[in-house]
């Protein structure tokens, strides 16, 4: 199917003598390859994810210039792979999209058709974008959990608690019943976070500098970190026997000082999430629960709306650790 227009604008990231410059380009279109798919992509979010790539992170993107955006819904234009047809609703995220593959921040992606789910019908395109991988990357943590640990074992702790992992895993754990104590290091942000569904605030200071001991006293029977460090080593130590952690982040740090007594004296464990290179099938049964079972009521709440010519403007707050909840772009103009 030929395009309609020869050229679609993007965000940009461009390396110049070790500097990077963002805009807004006209790009021309490639032909497609077996087994992909061209997407007019109807909403974009931000991620922690895409602010490094466009600020050069060779950790994240390699070569440049480069278009990110890991996250992506929309309906296929075109399509080399008779599994999906011209006008059905996909979403696009994480496997490379974004990284090294040219992403969401553009009115056109152009990727292999097996990274595409088919958006579920009672989930606007909207609603899939203010999820995005933060969402499916809640909803699997969520999944995990909930495997391990029941409401009435006790409270759930859940860092990172404004960012979009954190805010959307208190959201689902609240409508499922859960007693959520949010970690924040924003103490102005006690009322978001309460109307997300969290029972009890803890500031970040609180948790960062309990007792440098092995093992502490139990609070929680369980939790979801999303940032790493200290903060997710104080979270082992604190929970009870038999609880389970989840962890998907290392903004805090990568690394973990701990001995092995939270895992042998108090039998905890300690689930990796993946989102990224997670499997398609444990990827549509997450969708379909955040489509209906667990979607939040005040979802839209959770996100503010941006145009492409926003978004520079907005990784530059997100860096700055000043945005909340989710950031979704709009494309569909």
């Amino acid at each position: 199917m030929k395009q309609v227009n020869s050229t679609f604008k993007a965000f940009r990231v461009e390396e110049a003598d070790g500097s990077y410059n963002c805009s807004i380009k006209d790009m021309a279109f490639s032909p497609l390859e077996q087994d992909e798919i061209r997407v007019k992509v109807h909403y974009s979010s931000l991620n922690y994810k895409d602010a490094l790539s466009a600020s050069g992170n060779k950790g994240v993107t390699r070569n440049f210039p480069h278009t990110p955006g890991i996250d992506a819904v929309g309906i296929i234009k075109e399509s080399t792979d008779p599994k999906w047809n011209i006008g059905d609703q996909v979403i696009v995220t994480s496997y490379d999209l974004g990284m090294n593959t040219d992403g969401g921040f553009a009115e056109y992606i152009q990727v292999p058709s097996a990274w595409a789910v088919k958006l579920p019908e009672q989930l606007s395109m909207k609603d899939a974008m203010i999820y995005g991988t933060a969402g499916l990357t809640a909803g699997m943590s969520v999944k995990r959990l909930i495997e391990l640990v029941k409401p009435e074992d006790g409270n759930i702790v859940v860092s990172g608690a404004t960012g979009g992992v954190g805010g959307l895993s208190i959201s689902i754990l609240s409508k499922l019943g859960y007693n959520v104590v949010a970690v924040t290091g924003k103490a102005s942000e006690k009322d978001f976070l309460l109307n997300l569904g969290a029972k009890e605030i803890l500031l970040r200071e609180e948790i960062e500098n309990m007792a440098n001991k092995p093992l502490l006293k139990p609070q929680f029977a369980g939790g979801i970190d999303t940032v790493g460090g200290v903060i997710l080593e104080n979270i082992i130590k604190t929970t009870h026997p038999m609880g389970a952690i989840t962890c998907c982040g290392n903004v805090a740090s990568p690394k973990l000082e701990l001995t092995v007594f939270p895992f042998i004296l108090r039998g905890i464990t300690l689930v990796g999430i993946d989102s990224q290179n997670s499997k398609m099938k444990d990827r549509t049964k997450v969708w379909e629960k955040l489509a209906h079972a667990w979607k939040p009521e005040q979802l839209e709440h959770t996100a503010h709306e941006v145009t492409l010519e926003d978004v520079n403007q907005n990784i530059q707050l997100m860096l700055k650790g000043q945005l909340k909840g989710r950031t979704i772009v709009n494309l569909k103009a």
